[in-house]
């Protein structure tokens, strides 16, 4: 989780009449009609405060100044959950400011404080990964009783991006060709580091402690003739992950189409961020290099790169990586490197990923298809609800077949069996290495 997040408004205050300050003028006003109507002195004389203290405030009225308000926010853990607690610091010079205070998008408060610096504080439960608006407030001061008040101050928010659990595979399958020497995957040509390759006559460039002297001595064929023992290379693997933001399905179906994280339950995004970090951090813990895209158009996208600098970028861009806006029924189509493995992350639900990943098979690149749809709560369907929920299954089914087909792995993330899908994919390639050798 973020461990910090600042947001600040310099908010001017310019000044304008209140209502209580047409409700004293035209309540002296009356009260003097009234008594002048019914010749009754007392009644005029009750109107005179009024008239009085209008007069006063019109006189008096406020310079035009200004008005700090900044947004802090650090993590917090709240029993079993993540949470993130939230303070709102004002600094004004009116009698009192009033905040109207948003979290998560929905109006959750409203609160006054008084004139000088004050601090109001907010508890928000993190029940999904990635980006959200974990604070807003709206601000406007009030001086005199009411009688002046400041113009609406623009709405400044606290964005709050929350990373997902790592939950790394205890195998990531690689790509089908080894081109880096930092690894530790065993590669096609001599080096170090990896398995003893063959016995192979001394030539420039090798190393002289690596002359087997027995294997000379018995096997070489002229005098002065000198065998080298060769070894296998650790090679490092091209990992490109590809995470399709078009949807973001719950658990609960009766929430989908609607925007209620509360009652959702796991989403397929939750799911989505987790797998690609999870695979990430194990990828670059084998010494890969990874490659990240969101698949919508404008998604956020990292270079390949490898290391802990890496994996704390990708980590960042992963929890910064939300649902696509509009235009997220189109997909773009990201530069893979020759020889990668590419993990593509979707619910599969309408098929223009699994294209995507079939062009890449086609392109010779390896490919894992990740199916990052929860485990679903049929709960409070109807009979047109449950038709068209089968209906989207049984396509997505006909999808993930036309995958297996193609010679893509399929591994469901939600699903406990997801070690196994990684491990089976894993031997695959191993298997298609060993027979380009």
């Amino acid at each position: 989780m973020s461990d910090d997040a600042r947001a600040g408004l310099r908010m001017p205050l310019r000044w304008r009449r209140g209502p209580v300050l047409t409700i004293a003028v035209a309540g002296g006003v009356l009260l003097a009609a009234v008594g002048l109507a019914l010749s009754r002195p007392d009644v005029i004389a009750t109107g005179l405060p009024l008239a009085l203290g209008a007069t006063w405030m019109l006189l008096r009225r406020p310079t035009d100044g200004m008005a700090l308000i900044a947004l802090r926010a650090a993590s917090r853990k709240r029993g079993a959950m993540a949470a993130a607690q939230g303070s709102i610091d004002v600094d004004t010079r009116a009698d009192w400011m009033q905040l109207a205070i948003d979290q998560d998008g929905r109006r959750s408060a409203l609160a006054e404080v008084r004139r000088g610096s004050a601090v109001a504080r907010s508890t928000a439960v993190l029940r999904h990964s990635g980006p959200v608006e974990l604070l807003a407030v709206t601000a406007r001061a009030v001086t005199m009783d009411g009688a002046w008040l400041s113009d609406v101050s623009e709405r400044v928010a606290l964005d709050w991006r929350t990373p997902p659990e790592i939950r790394e595979p205890a195998v990531v399958p690689t790509g089908p060709r080894l081109r880096g020497v930092h690894g530790t995957h065993e590669g096609s040509r001599p080096g170090d580091g990896g398995d003893f390759r063959d016995i192979h006559p001394f030539a420039p460039g090798d190393q002289l402690r690596r002359i087997d002297w027995r294997a000379t001595a018995r096997a070489a064929r002229r005098p002065g003739d000198l065998l080298v023992r060769r070894y296998d290379s650790l090679s490092d693997s091209s990992v490109v992950i590809a995470l399709d933001t078009a949807d973001d399905l719950g658990t609960v179906v009766a929430s989908w189409g609607r925007s209620d994280p509360d009652r959702s339950g796991v989403t397929s995004l939750d799911l989505g961020r987790e797998a690609a970090l999870s695979i990430a951090a194990a990828a670059i813990g084998s010494g890969d290099r990874v490659a990240f895209h969101a698949l919508a158009p404008g998604g956020r996208s990292l270079r390949s790169g490898g290391g802990s600098r890496h994996l704390a970028r990708l980590r960042g861009v992963v929890a910064a990586t939300g649902v696509g806006g509009e235009d997220a029924h189109l997909r773009r189509t990201p530069v893979v490197p020759n020889g990668s493995i590419v993990f593509v992350l979707s619910t599969f639900s309408d098929g223009i990923a699994a294209v995507q990943a079939t062009r890449w098979r086609a392109a010779g690149h390896a490919v894992v298809a990740v199916d990052v749809l929860p485990e679903l709560d049929t709960a409070r369907l109807t009979v047109e609800h449950r038709v068209a929920m089968r209906t989207l299954l049984a396509e997505r089914t006909e999808v993930l077949a036309d995958l297996r087909h193609a010679g893509i792995e399929v591994v469901a993330w939600s699903s406990s069996d997801r070690e196994v899908g990684m491990r089976l994919a894993a031997m695959r390639q191993r298997r298609e290495r060993a027979g380009r050798r």
